[in-house]
């Protein structure tokens, strides 16, 4: 399992993330807030506040909405392998 060290909510729905190995990168997730379980973040607002959860590990925002840290690492991993156009 990954652990997050730091986020940061940037514009346009995307986090700044930083990994305990020292992997960092951007996770783009305007597709994601467009979804009902998502949907109360497309207020980008509310999408500024996400914070790490230190004792569950997660991306959170409050009404208990959170990411997997797993599932982020492997989005920041495969963006940085991908080709430049």
């Amino acid at each position: 399992m990954h652990t997050i060290s730091e986020v940061r909510a940037e514009g346009n729905y995307t986090l700044w993330l930083r990994f305990d190995d020292g992997l960092e990168g951007h996770v783009y997730l305007a597709d994601l807030v467009e979804t009902q379980v998502f949907g109360n973040l497309f207020d980008e607002e509310k999408f500024s506040r996400a914070a790490v959860d230190p004792i569950a590990n997660v991306v959170t925002w409050e009404g208990d909405v959170s990411l997997d840290p797993d599932a982020l690492y492997h989005d920041v991993v495969s963006r940085s392998h991908a080709p430049l156009h």
